[in-house]
Formats: C-alpha cells, sequence, structure tokens
C-alpha cells in the first residue's frame, strides 16, 4: 500500500465523518437539542435507564461533559437521577416520561433525515461499505489491544 493511497483513505474518511457530523448536528438542533443532550436521549430511548459510567461508555461524550450534560437535561424535566438498585454507590440516569416522547418524537425524525443522506447507495453499495469499514474497525481495535501495528491484508473491492 502506497503512503499517497493511505492518506487519500484516512482524509476521505475524516472527510465523510466531518460532514456527517455538520449535517447531523444541524438537524439536531433544529429539533430543539445539542449534539450530546440527544445522543444522551438517543441512548436512553427504550432503556429502563444507564448508570453515569454505562451511559458514558454508550455515547461519544466525554467524562468530563457527562455530568453537565445530564444536569441541563434534568433541569429541562427530560431526564432523571435515580439511586442505582443494583449498587447503592451509584446513580442511573433515565428518561422521564416527557424524555420518553421527546425521544419518541425526534429520533424517528432524525434517523429520517439521516436515511435521505445515503439514498444515492445501493445496497450492495451499502453492504461493501460496512464491510470494509468493519474490517478496519476492527484492525483498529486490534493495534489499540497489542499496540502493534496490524497484519497487512488485501481488501478485496
Amino acid at each position: 500500500m502506497s503512503r499517497e493511497r493511505f492518506l487519500r483513505s484516512v482524509r476521505l474518511l475524516a472527510e465523510c465523518y466531518q460532514a456527517f457530523e455538520r449535517i447531523s448536528a444541524r438537524h439536531v438542533r433544529e429539533l430543539g437539542l445539542t449534539p450530546a443532550q440527544f445522543d444522551i436521549v438517543a441512548t436512553l430511548g427504550n432503556l429502563p435507564g444507564l448508570t453515569f459510567r454505562e451511559l458514558g461508555a454508550k455515547t461519544l461524550i466525554t467524562k468530563g461533559t457527562l455530568t453537565g450534560v445530564v444536569d441541563r437535561l434534568e433541569q429541562r424535566g427530560v431526564v432523571a437521577r435515580v439511586p442505582n438498585a443494583d449498587d447503592g454507590r451509584s446513580t442511573v440516569v433515565k428518561l422521564t416520561r416527557s424524555g420518553q416522547r421527546l425521544f419518541e418524537r425526534v429520533f424517528p425524525e432524525h434517523i429520517a433525515f439521516c436515511r435521505r443522506h445515503f439514498a444515492s447507495l445501493g445496497e450492495g453499495e451499502l453492504a461493501a461499505l460496512e464491510s470494509h469499514l468493519g474490517r478496519l474497525r476492527d484492525a483498529l481495535h486490534e493495534g489499540e489491544r497489542d499496540g502493534r501495528a496490524p497484519r497487512p491484508q488485501s481488501v478485496a473491492a
């Protein structure tokens, strides 16, 4: 693999991610939420609640930001903190009834909005994209675990 091919691939992946984040964030703001707030509402939707640790692991929100976002959602009546029945040292964050209604309104709307941006790709193209991205993710995770570069493998188109 040439150095230039690798750099072009990384650049294209980053540009796709950044463009998706921009259009997604704009739409989420139109729905009356910040991207971090939407992330929490979407993650908690249809769940009985999560501890802060679980919520942090399942969202894209850094630990330092999570508490402040939950505070603001709690002030709006979207989430509530309740004692963890399994571990008295931790708290569970859950959607309130109002928060569940918000989830039921904004989540399907946002998914439909995002889906439109993938409409030009056929089923085969999406399957190939998922396969290639999955292999890249796995190689990156392997590198995280053992600290080594993954073994070179060819990716057939």
